[in-house]
This record gives structure tokens, sequence and C-alpha cells, in this order.
């Protein structure tokens, strides 16, 4: 896969992570291990990591990967469907020890899903796993629904890398979807830009939207959110050393990792 068969930068990024994570896998001191990750990573992205991407970015990348494999496997939560949006060459579903009883759905345009398919397709996950080509700007519900989902029941849900390539409306509309797809006892894990972030290099002209307080965004559809920024404690894992001054400090890019509970 290159540049061109996604034909967006957007979907150039899924390969940009697969490549962060394997670089981070071959560490002594690695936060996570991916062995699938070199296998979807193609040199374009190895190459852009290694020469765009600083070594806060880069950072960055693996303490958010770790910060979400421990939010899936955190002891309060019981659910057993999890919904991971855009999932890219996500290899949650392959890496992370889950039992028989787990159902990940994973959604995304359908060439990433194919793609990853087709270079994992001798690994079978230990969890129920369904990949669902979709178009997250159009109606997917029903075909989440289709699938076996059951919204009456406790879910998980994972917005990773997602919300800053979508307008402000285009993420109120999906907020709203997964509202009306969650119970009580739900989570959602995501992570956002401030709006002062959305000019960030190298992504100016991809972002489109940022949110200053994600306390307050996921408040208007029903989640109590905890919020972190890399480099605080709970967000760092010894490898992030950038401290940025306090969140009533303004004029500062900033970037939010958030645990959420219905």
């Amino acid at each position: 896969m290159t540049h061109k068969d996604l034909d967006n930068f957007v979907g150039f990024t899924a390969q940009m992570m697969a490549a962060s994570r394997a670089i981070e896998t071959e560490k002594a001191d690695r936060l996570f291990n991916d062995p699938f990750a070199s296998s979807l990573a193609k040199e374009e992205a190895f190459t852009f990591v290694k020469e765009k991407l600083t070594e806060q970015d880069i950072a960055y990348i693996a303490v958010r990967t770790r910060f979400f494999d421990d939010f899936l496997f955190s002891p309060e939560i019981k659910a057993k469907q999890i919904v991971i949006l855009a999932s890219g060459l996500d290899t949650r579903a392959y890496r992370l020890p889950w039992s028989s009883d787990i159902k990940i759905y994973e959604l995304d345009q359908p060439q990433v899903l194919e793609i990853k398919a087709a270079i994992l397709g001798d690994f079978t996950p230990n969890c129920e796993h369904h990949l669902l080509g979709v178009d997250l700007k159009q109606p997917w519900s029903d075909l989440l629904l289709a699938q076996g989902y059951q919204p009456n029941l406790p879910s998980v849900w994972l917005l990773e890398g997602l919300l800053m390539y979508l307008t402000s409306t285009e993420v109120h509309r999906l907020l709203q979807a997964i509202d009306l797809l969650t119970t009580a006892d739900s989570y959602l894990g995501l992570d956002l830009v401030n709006v002062k972030s959305i000019e960030y290099k190298p992504y100016k002209g991809h972002w489109y939207s940022g949110f200053d307080s994600p306390e307050e965004l996921l408040g208007q559809y029903g989640w109590t959110a905890q919020v972190f920024e890399p480099g605080q404690e709970g967000a760092n894992f010894g490898r992030y050393t950038w401290v940025l001054p306090p969140r009533d400090v303004p004029d500062v890019e900033r970037v939010f990792l958030v645990q959420a509970r219905k």
C-alpha cells in the first residue's frame, strides 16, 4: 500500500502509525509489543516517520498506543463489545490477550481493512473479530447492528487519531451516533487536539477541528471524561518527558488523551 493507493493523507497515516509501532517494538524499553506492525508498514511510511516526525511526535505515538492498550484492559470495564472507529492498520485484535467471548468491531475505509486482512490472513485473533468497511461520514450504524452489536449492552469505543481529521460538525454527528448506540456503563477512549493545534506541522491542512474542553464536548452526550495531557502522570510511561504549562495557560498547542464513562 502506498500513499497513492489510498489517495489521501488520512489513509497514509495508518501506515505512519504502523511504522511508528514497529520502531517502538524494536526498543529494549518498548512500551508495547506489536509483532505485526513491520509487515503492515512499507518503506515510504518508515521514511516519513524518520524524516518528518520529531522525537516528541514519535514518543507521543508510543505513549498514546500504550495509554489506550491499558484503557481497553481497565479493571472496571466489564463490557464484551469493543468498537474501534477508523481502526486503520491497528493490530490490537491480534496482539492483545483477549478472551474468546470478546467481540471486536473495526470500522474503516474498505481498502484499508482489505489490505490489513490480506497481510494478516494467516493469523487468527482470540476474540470474535469483525471488519466493517465503511465511510464514517456516511450512515454506518445499521452495518454495525447487522454484525451482531447489541446497543442495549455495555460497550467500549475507541476513536484513536480520528476526530482531528473531521470538521466540528462531523465530530458532533459522530458522537451523536455513538450516543444512540451506547447504554450506561459503556466507555469511550479518544484523543483530541485543541484549537491552537489545528495548524500543527506536519498535519497542517489535514486537521479540521480542535476542542479546548473535551469534558464539555463529551458531557453533551452523557459521558463523564477524565482528560490527560502527554507528560502527566498516567500519560508518560517514562517516555514522554515534555511537560506543558497548566491548561489555563492560553495560546499553547495541546493534545488530549481521554477516557470517558457513560
